[in-house]
């Protein structure tokens, strides 16, 4: 079934207006989005006591216990497959599903002594399975095991905005990297191009040029040319603020600023406008490429003064080796390294403007206070390489996409990663009902192999053919055996699963998204490859935009077939509802309204909702929608609780007293006339040092500060409230911005500023909270007519046959009309089933990454997952620009063609053809 947009503590369920991306829910293959998981509630809990049962074995230390005896504590402390302490108990990540937006915290097994005697520590991936069953799960929150509360959360919008609705960054795919660690099943945390994890409010980072330790373990595998998978030290406000002003470590073949020899992946550091490996900015020789680790450790130190090293290793075998250890890039000749300015927030995944472009892998890392000796590193490996990381024990080769009654081969392949010897290996392969899987050329439901030595890996092909009819589910491969000797003996068990969907091969065939001299020239064209009419009645088309809510496109009307070889045309209109009408309205607000005029008839909706219209009077169109004030620095939420007559806005223009105001989408969208228009929020920062007890403070930007505003100044320990008492000048020089008492802290020039304003004010009420991020849209007068109309969802086609400059423009006559514009640069669009139940075609795309020539960022990753393998930099549609005449397309070639590689069916044509055959 349809499910929501991921939401903050509300479950949603299907509007005609709801955003889409891919949920797996019971089986069904369905569609839902992604947007931003819950806010911080609160510090994370300390680590915990041992709290070992009699007999079970003691803990063994983690890395964060080496630090501290080493005199270089951990401050942040992230991993989703072990405790880092030995006496962590608490949890370790947080995961949410996207049926329900139930969420749940995975913790440590903790220490037995029976059945058999295991010391724990290591994640309790068993209670991730079991909540996650048959439904996605996303990683919601990385807790900090550290007790400073320094979590890591979904990635806010900085100077690249991520692909999640208000511009936060995708989060990982709970299940995606799946491994084992001592022997026991855990998940890393896998990084598409769009994702990212951050927290700007941090504390007790290192800050300026203070010393710090930082470390993560990585996938070896996993990686690509994007800016940037990076963990450490960053800006507080999600932007670039100077060379510097970061100190991460850095996995990928990125060239743009610095390299190591060979043709990589290769570890370096990000100290902000660089890559480095070693002193010189281009290439360091003795960096080497990290082609043959399957678990990559990467260090980076940086000590107080002009000292830093570089060290890797194989997490998995032997000591670290330093690349390099020196004095600070270019530090003999300028200034831009040494001394550092170090701005103390922590990420994963991403740059620190937010360049979130970038794939990889994430197990564990930690940041410390205070530059660690060489000895501890070199302890800190030791204690990684006895964690014993390796591959996962079972696992599934990828399937594409099954039509009714057909057929593929599915290798099962099980790796024994036990420790010793594994006998009577049984492999068997479970479908979803109405589907069969047997043993290749065989009835046989299983395969057995005698015994399989440590580190050896056996495989069985199996065939699975999928039932009569559409529907999607899970194949489940379970592999049984026993260990007669070793840690764990008896006989033990592994599952793993993989989603399949069955469907009519109709498919989303050709979309046009501009022209050279219309930017709403679209259409989107579905064709039908089979032998066989398909009955497409109420089918939907939904699309995704990047950064903002999903919407329903079109529902395609009853009695709709569709003959083999035939094509389905459907045209953006000249406008489109770009808020609900309801029963009796007079007045609809409009996408557009250019080419309108007073006296002219429209069409409003398609097929047997369609209406006629007479236009009375024209008002103004919709403004693009603005977002729910975003706090980078110091949230990166805020809730405006439910009964709230105002929302802070990042951006107040359009808005008008009068008109209709649109707050947020799906089942929390609301409507509301607007009362008064105030100042939109504003984040700065300070342009000089401001003293304790200061009644004055220095700003870069204070036009939208006014009299009673509450500013928060700094972040993390250092973060305090202020009230404005008077609006002076901006910059250094200028009279600064009076406060009502004095500070209570010192602030150096830099930190950030954050105002909410005194945003927009309308009536009635709201019914729900409403959080940062979501959209808040303006949505000017409309279009008054003669009639009242019928209730018409957000999004309905208002066709206007005299606007020639707008929507779709081409022959043939579309068979259908959309009203919402689908995004140019990046988005997805999904085509569903008669029950809303199963994605039967979909595509991606996204502009190419300037940097690195990857693909753009995946706003659906569910869906994206589905239509490509998403390994490296990822496999999707790159969005084809305008060009001259009819611009260009991206078009499926032959028709039809797919193998579930987004980046390979479409091409990019210059001769886009609606409604027939398409053209390289």
């Amino acid at each position: 079934m349809f499910r929501p947009p991921i939401r903050r503590g509300r479950l949603k369920t299907l509007a005609a207006h709801t955003a889409t991306a891919l949920a797996l829910i019971g089986g069904a293959l369905a569609v839902t989005p992604q947007a931003q998981a819950a806010p911080p509630a609160g510090p994370d809990r300390p680590p915990g006591a041992p709290g070992q049962p009699p007999g079970a074995p003691d803990r063994p230390q983690g890395p964060c216990d080496i630090y501290a005896a080493g005199g270089t504590p951990c401050v942040t402390a992230h991993s989703t497959t072990r405790a880092l302490y030995a006496s962590y108990n608490g949890p370790l990540y947080q995961v949410m599903r996207t049926s329900d937006n139930a969420t749940r915290d995975i913790g440590v097994v903790r220490s037995a002594a029976h059945p058999s005697p295991d010391a724990g520590g290591y994640a309790d991936a068993a209670a991730q399975d079991a909540f996650c069953d048959h439904v996605v799960c996303v990683i919601t929150k990385i807790y900090d095991q550290s007790g400073l509360g320094n979590a890591l959360y979904q990635a806010p919008p900085g100077t690249f905005r991520g692909p999640a609705v208000g511009g936060y960054d995708t989060l990982s795919i709970a299940d995606m990297a799946p491994i084992t660690i001592s022997g026991h099943k855990a998940y890393g945390v896998y990084i598409m191009p769009g994702m990212g994890y951050r927290n700007n409010d941090a504390t007790g980072l290192a800050k300026a040029d203070e010393p710090e330790g930082i470390y993560y373990v990585i996938d070896g595998t996993h990686y690509d040319s994007g800016c940037c998978f990076d963990y450490g030290n960053s800006s507080t406000n999600s932007r670039a603020v100077g060379t510097g002003t970061m100190e991460t470590t850095y996995f990928g073949t990125a060239t743009a600023w610095g390299s190591g020899s060979g043709p990589g992946p290769w570890i370096m550091a990000d100290m902000e406008a660089g890559l480095f490996s070693g002193y010189n900015a281009k290439q360091n020789p003795a960096d080497p490429t990290v082609d043959s680790w399957r678990f990559v450790t990467a260090v980076v130190d940086g000590g107080g003064g002009n000292q830093w090293d570089l060290r890797g290793g194989n997490a998995q075998d032997g000591p670290l080796t330093t690349f390099y250890s020196g004095i600070r890039p270019g530090s003999l000749t300028n200034s831009s390294y040494y001394p550092m300015h170090k701005k103390g927030a922590v990420l994963l995944g991403t740059g620190g403007d937010n360049g979130n472009g970038s794939s990889g892998t994430f197990y564990e890392g930690v940041m410390t206070k205070g530059y660690p000796s060489e000895a501890t590193t070199d302890a800190v490996q030791a204690n990684i390489v006895a964690a014993k990381y390796d591959v996962t024990r079972l696992a599934l080769s990828r399937v594409t996409t099954f039509t009714p009654r057909s057929a593929q081969d599915v290798t099962e392949t099980f790796t024994n990663t036990t420790g010793s010897a594994a006998v009577g290996v049984k492999l068997s392969l479970s479908a979803p009902g109405g589907w069969t899987a047997s043993v290749k050329d065989t009835p046989d439901k299983s395969a057995t192999f005698p015994s399989v030595a440590p580190g050896e890996s056996v495989s069985a092909t199996f065939t699975v053919t999928s039932a009569d009819r559409t529907d999607a589910g899970y194949l489940t491969g379970r592999a049984e055996w026993t260990n007669p000797s070793g840690p764990v003996k008896g006989r033990q068990s592994a599952e793993t699963e993989q989603a399949v969907r069955n469907v009519i091969p109709i498919k989303i065939n050709e979309v046009r998204f501009r022209t050279s001299t219309n930017s709403t020239d679209q259409f989107v064209e579905l064709y039908n490859p089979s032998a066989n009419e398909v009955d497409i009645s109420g089918w939907t088309l939904t699309t995704t935009p990047s950064g903002s809510p999903g919407t329903t496109l079109a529902k395609i009307p009853p009695g709709t077939r569709l003959a083999s070889g035939a094509y389905y045309l459907l045209g953006l209109a000249g406008s489109g509802l770009a808020a609900p009408a309801n029963h009796e309205d007079t007045t609809v607000n409009v996408r557009s309204t250019t080419g309108f005029a007073a006296g002219q008839q429209i069409d409003i909706d398609t097929g047997r909702e369609r209406e006629t219209r007479t236009i009375q009077s024209v008002g103004t169109a919709a403004s693009p929608a603005t977002t729910l004030f975003v706090p980078v620095s110091t949230g990166p939420w805020i809730t405006i609780p439910a009964h709230s007559t105002n929302v802070p806005v990042t951006n107040a223009t359009g808005f008008t007293v009068g008109d209709r105001i649109g707050i947020d989408s799906g089942d929390d969208y609301e409507l509301a006339t607007v009362t008064a228009v105030g100042k939109a929020a504003t984040q700065t920062t300070l342009s000089a040092d401001a003293a304790e007890g200061a009644t004055n403070i220095k700003v870069a930007a204070d036009a939208n500060m006014t009299v009673g505003d509450t500013l928060t100044v700094d972040t993390g320990e250092n973060k305090e409230t202020v009230t404005v008492a008077n609006v002076g000048t901006t910059g250094a020089s200028g009279t600064g911005v009076d406060l009502a008492a004095p500070l209570r802290l010192a602030h150096v020039s830099g930190v950030d500023v954050s105002d909410p304003g005194t945003g927009i004010s309308f009536s009635p009420p709201t019914r729900h909270p409403h959080t940062s991020g979501v959209p808040v849209q303006a949505l000017g007068g409309g279009l008054t007519l003669d009639k009242p109309v019928k209730a018409h969802p957000t999004g309905t086609a208002v066709v206007n046959p005299l606007v020639t400059t707008a929507g779709y423009q081409g022959t043939p006559v579309p068979d259908q009309w959309f009203g919402s514009a689908l995004s140019t640069s990046a988005g997805s669009i999904a085509l569903l089933d008669e029950r809303g139940h199963v994605v039967v075609d979909a595509v991606v795309y996204g502009s190419q990454q300037s940097s690195s020539s990857g693909n753009g960022t995946i706003a659906t990753p569910e869906l994206a997952v589905m239509e490509g393998d998403q390994g490296k930099g990822g496999c999707i549609a790159v969005v084809a620009g305008a060009a001259a005449g009819a611009g260009r397309s991206n078009a499926r070639w032959p028709d039809g063609t797919d193998a579930d590689s987004l980046c390979h069916d479409f091409v990019t044509t210059n001769v886009p053809t609606p409604g027939g055959p398409n053209t390289k």
